[in-house]
């Protein structure tokens, strides 16, 4: 699946679609009466957990719908304003920021990500035409990190002997 070259914003939709379409992805999307802070309600998180059970790691992804308190310099409190958050590894980090290590406040930009940053984190605040496609290659490469860590962990618990 490829978000198609898009000439208006992408949705918040179009990139949970995506995610939900890859092997054991697991989307937690907190609201009100389910135990979560409601500073996180609306927002969502991508998991690697085929086993359905949220691993005491951090989501691959994130979506966040508005500012928190440590951060806003993304300005998610304009309408319809979202950034995605994507936990990208070291390389494609260092390859995406050589320039410049700081968060900015421009839309469809690939940032460092304003408070994740030294986490190998990346941003993009409503992502569009020119970022659509890095979104999504940014996207796979933090499934495939989020995958074989889990799965590297599994092995870890099992003696390194393959389960299955």
């Amino acid at each position: 699946m490829q978000f198609n070259v898009m000439l208006e914003p992408m949705k918040i939709q179009d990139i949970t679609d995506y995610l939900s379409a890859m092997d054991g992805i697991l989307v937690l999307k907190p609201q009100p009466g389910d135990g979560t802070p409601e500073i996180a309600w609306g927002d969502l998180f991508f998991y690697y957990a085929p086993d359905g059970v949220v691993p005491k790691s951090q989501p691959f992804a994130t979506i966040v719908t508005k500012n928190y308190p440590d951060d806003d310099t993304s300005r998610l409190d304009r309408p319809d304003a979202f950034r995605v958050n994507i936990a990208a590894g070291s390389a494609l980090f260092q390859t995406w920021t050589a320039d410049s290590l700081s968060g900015g406040d421009s839309d469809d930009v690939v940032i460092a990500h304003p408070v994740y940053s030294s986490q190998k984190w990346l941003a993009v605040v409503n992502p569009g035409p020119r970022t659509s496609k890095t979104v999504e290659e940014l996207l796979v490469a933090a499934y495939q990190l989020a995958r074989e860590r889990f799965h590297r962990q599994l092995r870890s618990r099992h003696g390194g002997r393959g389960v299955g």
